[in-house]
């Protein structure tokens, strides 16, 4: 008997919280899980955080999110909320891929740590020994009147100064050197660009730098450059030193620059906020703020030659996971070692020490690092880890907890929302040992 077309829907809402429980099973059995209390954490102020992001979601301020908190290599906590798509009434799943951005600076960071570990280039070799058209670098001057103009720098930029952004290199959102940026055609990874990053990292390298190599921190597209030394150096474009040495090692099935056709119905879809417009789908045109133009829809709409180190990858959760519990134990997964525990220790302490631009912030290689400096401003543990993307993921390692936590949304602008910090506080508080 065929049943009526209401009931059918009232049987099919009824069943989605069982569907999107077997699915976070499905793929929570590819990973070791656990009780929260085996691991001295909560069940019931970890609840905390589903009751937050849900009431973000009520709020119309996100469509949905996935959480995921895991202490001594199991994972206690993964949930997803809400909508990977409103608009075409898709469940957010705990296996939706998400456009992580400048998360995978880490990732590149890791691979150029693999191949100093094989004794390739030392961290202060000058970045012109393997790219050299970053020699005779010049450093923009603006006076107070009359044209700006440059003159040569007084030092060179190195590996270490690309991995803790002190290059004198920035970002297209910089109100001097962004325009140059665009006029010279420059790629920052997130708007589609006929072009490899060999391209992009020549038209970078023909731009001034924004102050000398070394005198200070500024984001940058430097790990953009750091990413093409890692093909120059390894011989293997980007993407596929990625797939062969991290991922594949790793586990991380669902970690690409840009998605197979058949996983792309499970990239979540991009939202804005803006205060006077509400929560609204990321427009099909991209959106310009000064001199930065981006978009959401490279990871499919592209000629895919780009291979952005510094903001181009697109991956789930679960996949991340694997990542950051590699650097938890010290850079081994299994009995495979990607890295040495000194390598990882390297990455994870502090490389600013007072060139920072904030007194209190600090900086490894491809990481934030808090508590170092100063006291912490929430919940945590000094010596902790972390970092986001730009369209609203973030992640910490905490060595001291044995403890990752992990925020997958997918939203630019944010409008202020502070819903990933509240995660990441409301993780730290279920802590009951």
């Amino acid at each position: 008997m065929e049943l009526p077309k209401a009931m059918k829907r009232r049987i099919s809402v009824a069943a989605l919280p069982c569907l999107l429980f077997m699915a976070a099973i499905a793929v929570a059995q590819e990973l070791p899980t656990a009780k929260p209390e085996s691991v001295g954490l909560s069940s019931e102020r970890l609840e905390r955080i589903s009751t937050a992001v849900q009431q973000s979601i009520d709020d119309k301020r996100i469509a949905g999110a996935v959480t995921l908190v895991s202490r001594r290599g199991h994972v206690v906590w993964f949930k997803a909320q809400g909508m990977a798509d409103r608009e075409a009434g898709k469940a957010m799943r705990p296996d939706n891929m998400f456009r992580i951005c400048s998360m995978s600076k880490p990732i590149t960071s890791l691979a150029a740590m693999m191949l100093y570990e094989e004794g390739r280039f030392l961290l202060d070799d000058p970045v012109s020994k393997y790219l050299p058209e970053f020699k005779n670098a010049k450093v923009l001057v603006k006076p107070a009147s009359g044209a700006a103009y440059s003159v040569p720098a007084t030092k060179e930029i190195t590996i270490r100064d690309l991995m803790r952004h002190t290059s004198g290199i920035t970002y297209h959102w910089n109100n001097d050197l962004g325009p140059l940026y665009k006029d010279a055609n420059v790629p920052h990874g997130l708007l589609p660009y006929d072009g490899t990053i060999e391209d992009g990292v020549k038209r970078l390298a023909s731009v001034p730098l924004l102050f000398n190599p070394g005198d200070r921190w500024e984001y940058s597209l430097g790990v953009d450059v750091l990413g093409r030394l890692v093909e120059v150096v390894s011989g293997k474009p980007l993407d596929e030193f990625f797939r062969t040495r991290i991922f594949e090692p790793l586990g991380m099935k669902d970690t690409y620059f840009y998605p197979p056709d058949n996983k792309l119905d499970r990239l979540a879809t991009a939202y804005t906020y803006y205060a006077d417009k509400g929560l609204n789908r990321f427009p099909d045109t991209p959106i310009t703020e000064g001199s930065f133009t981006y978009s959401a829809d490279y990871p499919y709409r592209a000629p895919k030659k780009l291979f952005s180190g510094g903001a181009g990858l697109n991956s789930t959760a679960a996949d991340y996971l694997r990542f950051c519990q590699m650097m938890l134990d010290g850079g081994k997964v299994g009995n495979a070692r990607l890295i040495s525990r000194k390598s990882v220790e390297l990455m994870s302490q502090d490389q600013l020490g007072k060139i920072a631009n904030e007194e209190n912030f600090g900086f490894g290689l491809g990481f934030g690092i808090n508590g170092v400096k100063a006291p912490l401003p929430e919940l945590g543990s000094p010596g902790e880890y972390n970092w986001g993307g730009f369209f609203y993921t973030a992640f910490t390692i905490d060595p001291k907890e044995q403890m990752i936590v992990i925020f997958m949304g997918q939203l630019h602008p944010t409008g202020d929302l502070t819903l990933d910090r509240r995660v990441n506080v409301l993780a730290y508080q279920a802590i009951n040992d």
